[in-house]
């Protein structure tokens, strides 16, 4: 293969390095407040994911974001069908997306998955959220991509 960047990759890290013109001084600077506040916030989820993309560790945000869809299907049978694809991605030993929780948490799930309810990936979720909070959040506020991001948004905001 050549040394040349595809196109499609150009274009997608041209984007994510554009000026961030709709993201408000005040949310940005609140998610060092707490990774509580990240996490509520409109595009604090959505600028961490990215963050921990290139940081090669988001799984756990994406099980996360995706516990929080899953909590609001009505209807059993996507219930059950959503479930079962949330432990093959997650929860399975081995699986390709492997989060990291105990296993008597794993072995619930598996339990419960045969008749899933709203709140049977609740644990995981508590557990996976305390890992962010712990671990990758300090990290993504040092890190240059984020120190980035509030000297970007200070500048547009003095604009």
């Amino acid at each position: 293969m050549s040394g040349r960047t595809c196109w499609i990759c150009k274009m997608r890290r041209e984007a994510s390095e554009r000026r961030p013109e709709h993201l408000a001084l005040e949310e940005v600077l609140a998610w060092a407040q707490s990774f509580e506040k990240l996490m509520a916030t409109k595009h604090g989820p959505v600028v961490y994911a990215a963050y921990l993309k290139r940081e090669h560790s988001d799984e756990n945000i994406k099980f996360w974001m995706a516990c929080e869809t899953y909590k609001k299907i009505a209807s059993r049978w996507s219930r059950i069908s959503q479930a079962k694809k949330l432990y093959k991605m997650y929860i399975r030993p081995q699986s390709p997306r492997e989060i990291n929780i105990d296993s008597s948490t794993r072995e619930t799930i598996f339990r419960n998955i045969q008749e899933p309810t709203e709140t049977c990936f609740e644990e995981a979720q508590r557990i996976v959220y305390m890992h962010m909070e712990r671990d990758s959040y300090p990290r993504f506020l040092k890190s240059e991509m984020y120190q980035k991001l509030v000297k970007a948004v200070q500048a547009n905001n003095n604009c």
